[in-house]
Order: structure tokens, then C-alpha cells, then sequence
């Protein structure tokens, strides 16, 4: 009876150290995902820095061209500078500078 006592106290801290030997190890492969998951969320938050930069950037150049158009009908910008146009220019049927 005692063979088979101290077998049975083998067996369960063989059985105990495998257990352990398992937990350590996906603690250690859930520690990984979670620093993994950490970069992923950081770099989202990078991510939603450069798309509110481009949103912005994007309704300035609609709102410029909004007041470009409405401008149009006001007297050009200077030569050199990109506003000017010729006033032959403007009475052609083709596509103008602010069609573009």
C-alpha cells in the first residue's frame, strides 16, 4: 500500500509541475498579445493624429475653393501669383483655372 501512495504523490507532482509549467507559459504568451495589442492601439491613436490633419487640410482646401468660386466674379489676383487671369481668358468656353 505504501508503493502505491508514494507512486500516487509521483504522479501528482509530476502532473503539478506540467500544470505549472503551463500556466507560466501562457502567461508569458498572453503577456506577448497584450504588449502586442498595446502597439496596435497606439499606433491607431498615430493614425487618427494624421487622419484628423488631413481632414483639416482637406475642408481648408474646400473651404478656399468655396471662396475661390464665389470670388470669381471679383476682380483677379495679381500677375505672377496664380489669381490672374487675361480677360480673354475668361470669355472662352474651355475649362478655367478654378474648373480644375
Amino acid at each position: 500500500m505504501e508503493e502505491e501512495t508514494t507512486f500516487f504523490e509521483r504522479e501528482r507532482d509530476r502532473l503539478t509541475g506540467e500544470i505549472t509549467s503551463g500556466f507560466e507559459e501562457l502567461l508569458s504568451s498572453s503577456n506577448g498579445l497584450n504588449r502586442k495589442l498595446e502597439e496596435v492601439l497606439g499606433m491607431t491613436h498615430e493614425y487618427e493624429t494624421i487622419a484628423g490633419l488631413w481632414q483639416n487640410f482637406h475642408e481648408l482646401m474646400r473651404g478656399q475653393k468655396v471662396e475661390g468660386d464665389i470670388s470669381s466674379t471679383e476682380t483677379q489676383g495679381m500677375p505672377g501669383t496664380g489669381g490672374h487671369v487675361l480677360a480673354a481668358k475668361q470669355e472662352s468656353t474651355g475649362p478655367s483655372q478654378h474648373d480644375v
